[in-house]
């Protein structure tokens, strides 16, 4: 399991010239599920993320988690981020969780963020998203599980 997340002062995904989420201070975390990923990793994935502190405390460090602002989260699927790119000039998918499969994960792990009684808004799984964001830094992480 692969998380990208960013810290944005706002965050939204149109599918369609429609809007499907939006949010405002708070995470926007892209999703990349392998293979190999179980509901007990997404349990520990939800854990950390809503724990990690990314956020600024009164004297401009990284000391509070979204949960600690009492931000909200925006989580897309993004199957890309299983993607092999250590060699040739097209990425391999062998290692990214077939979609029937990943969609259920991904169902669980939202699950599991919400779990936090955070806002918590999801993109629509295998549409052709488009993402739009305020980066609040930039501030970018990427976790791997």
């Amino acid at each position: 399991m692969q998380l990208l997340l960013q810290r944005v002062k706002s965050a939204s995904v149109d599918v369609g010239g429609d809007r499907v989420a939006a949010i405002a201070q708070g995470l926007l975390v892209f999703v990349g599920l392998e293979k190999d990923d179980t509901k007990q990793l997404c349990e520990r994935a939800a854990e950390r993320l809503l724990a990690y502190r990314v956020f600024t405390d009164g004297e401009g460090r990284m000391n509070k988690s979204v949960r600690d602002i009492g931000g909200s989260l925006l989580l897309v699927s993004q199957f890309t981020l299983a993607a092999d790119t250590r060699k040739g000039l097209r990425p391999s998918f062998s290692s990214a969780m077939p979609p029937a499969e990943a969609s259920e994960m991904f169902d669980y792990f939202v699950g599991c963020v919400r779990g936090s009684n955070l806002d918590v808004q999801t993109g629509r799984f295998g549409a052709d998203m488009q993402v739009a964001l305020i980066n609040d830094g930039p501030v970018t992480f990427s976790l791997a599980f």
